[in-house]
């Protein structure tokens, strides 16, 4: 579904990703792991075309993603990917509602249609009470299902998650962590998580292990 080959990244003089290659199946978990400064969250970047190599490639579905022009990837992006962040990046003065809708704004999907949709994922994550606060008065762990549902409102191919529950108290870990393989199996999406949570990586259908830019086990 998803196939990274040859990758290299650097910054300045820094040569972070060296010739990474990867492929990701449909429905899959993958755990993204190593030690820091290893390349985990530049490759999960360019997984996610938030960035973009400076040699290699990179296919969905047989399209080459680094042939996309800036609209065209943009697009790409918002129907097809989810991105999930350590801190939620949740825009403070709109609701959770609000927040979980605009992807599907951007896409142009229907006020109805998204209603619907949100309220599904709101249910399946544990948050139809919480649909009109604001992101300051619920818990961590309620921001980040709020995140979760923002970044399935489209129904994307694969989620990309950067340490989704490194903010997060150990209770709201393991309940985030399960909840993954829960949409996995109700939505189907494949899942990539970098993580440092040992137990997150272990749960994975694969483990990929990194180190000084390149993949060591997979």
């Amino acid at each position: 579904m998803l196939k990274a080959s040859g990758i290299h990244k650097h910054y300045g003089n820094l040569h972070v990703l060296k010739g990474v290659d990867l492929e990701i199946s449909s429905s899959e978990i993958v755990s993204i792991v190593g030690s820091s400064g290893a390349g985990k969250s530049t490759l999960l970047h360019i997984l996610g075309t938030l960035d973009k190599p400076e040699m290699g490639n990179l296919e969905m579905n047989g399209k080459d993603l680094l042939k996309l022009t800036g609209e065209e990837l943009a697009s790409f992006r918002n129907e097809q990917i989810g991105l999930i962040f350590q801190f939620h990046n949740l825009l403070p003065e709109f609701t959770a509602l609000e927040n979980i809708k605009i992807p599907g704004l951007i896409k142009g999907t229907s006020e109805n249609k998204l209603m619907k949709r949100a309220g599904e994922l709101a249910e399946i994550l544990g948050i139809s009470h919480r649909l009109d606060h604001k992101p300051a008065t619920v818990s961590g762990g309620e921001q980040q299902r709020i995140a979760v549902a923002r970044a399935l409102i489209n129904d994307p191919l694969v989620v990309f998650a950067d340490e989704p529950s490194g903010n997060l108290d150990t209770e709201n870990a393991q309940s985030l962590h399960s909840l993954f393989f829960t949409l996995r199996e109700e939505l189907k999406q494949a899942f990539v998580i970098v993580t440092h949570n040992n137990e997150l990586a272990e749960m994975a259908d694969r483990k990929v292990t990194m180190k000084d830019g390149l993949i060591l086990e997979d």
